[in-house]
């Protein structure tokens, strides 16, 4: 059987090859928003719940009875405080919102780790992950479905090396969530850039011109006339994405396409609630300055937010 990840992309492939002429392929990495509410702390907070909890947990927040609430935020401080000297910083802030935020990437971590830890050391090696994701597949030199497994596993192998900092050929597990998801890590994003570079540069001269560009968004197919959203991608290569005006995508280019340094929501959200509940102004919060404002930070039945869910113990 192909295994998760495999499946994965095989099934983004095939989205990609069955997808209509006129429909638009999005290569660009891009922070989602904290949340879909609006941030208006004069009507509510539930952007702010949403920011500091994740979407789905606010919501579980919101059946709480405000003393549970509290009790619960008082066990999250604990965590977020990661050097455990009893101030929660900016910093600190900033990184369990993305932590919340990207829940689901560790979600699927989880899941694929237990199929790929074979030895259940700990550790997922290199040959474990590709003997559980190709195994067999590979002795089989010509598979029916057209798909180069071997090469496949080459580009697998340099991700995976690449995501390995210590060089053991064995994966931590932050390791390995940097392997499946490397969009997710500063020193991931060389090997984001060389593998979409590689998927759209046709001719192979190591760059990405304006046909190589608009071919891998866009499909004419017999098409006479080009859709808007087309010639606008045209322009856009033209004006901003060949920035020294020599007629193709060279690696720092193709970075500031697909990588771009948009607006840090997090660390905004995260001086926002310090600013809010900061009483004594050092900068940093107590447990007791968090749960004071526990209104802002998370919801109860007192605040009467979200729909009624069932309560759970992730926390």
């Amino acid at each position: 059987m192909l295994f998760p990840r495999l499946l994965l992309c095989l099934s983004v492939w095939a989205l990609c090859g069955s997808a209509k002429p006129t429909e638009r392929k999005e290569r660009v990495v891009r922070e989602a928003p904290l949340s879909a509410r609006e941030h208006d702390d004069a009507q509510s907070f539930d952007y702010d719940h949403d920011a500091f909890l994740g979407a789905d947990e606010a919501k579980s927040f919101d059946q709480l009875t405000p003393e549970e609430s509290k009790e619960r935020l008082g066990k999250i401080v604990g965590k977020i405080d990661e050097d455990g000297d009893g101030f929660v910083t900016v910093e600190e802030l900033k990184a369990w919102i993305k932590f919340a935020q990207k829940r689901w990437i560790y979600e699927d971590v989880e899941r694929q780790w237990k199929g790929h830890d074979l030895n259940e050391d700990g550790l997922v090696s290199w040959e474990e992950y590709k003997n559980a994701t190709y195994g067999y597949i590979l002795d089989d030199p010509d598979p029916d479905d057209g798909f180069n497994y071997k090469q496949m596993m080459v580009r697998d192998e340099r991700r995976f090396k690449m995501a390995d900092k210590d060089g053991d050929l064995a994966a931590t597990k932050e390791e390995f969530t940097a392997f499946l998801h490397p969009e997710e890590y500063d020193y991931m994003k060389d090997i984001v850039v060389q593998e979409t570079m590689e998927d759209i540069d046709k001719n192979g001269d190591g760059f990405i011109d304006l046909e190589e560009y608009i071919g891998d968004m866009y499909s004419q197919d017999g098409d006479a006339d080009e859709p808007e959203w087309v010639k606008t991608e045209r322009e856009q290569f033209v004006e901003f994405r060949d920035k020294n005006r020599d007629g193709k995508m060279d690696k720092e280019e193709t970075k500031d396409w697909i990588l771009p340094s948009d607006y840090d929501h997090a660390e905004a959200e995260a001086r926002h609630l310090v600013y809010e509940s900061d009483q004594d102004k050092d900068g940093k919060l107590t447990r007791e300055e968090i749960v004071d404002k526990s209104d802002l930070f998370v919801g109860s039945q007192a605040t009467d937010f979200g729909e009624a869910l069932v309560r759970h113990d992730e926390f």
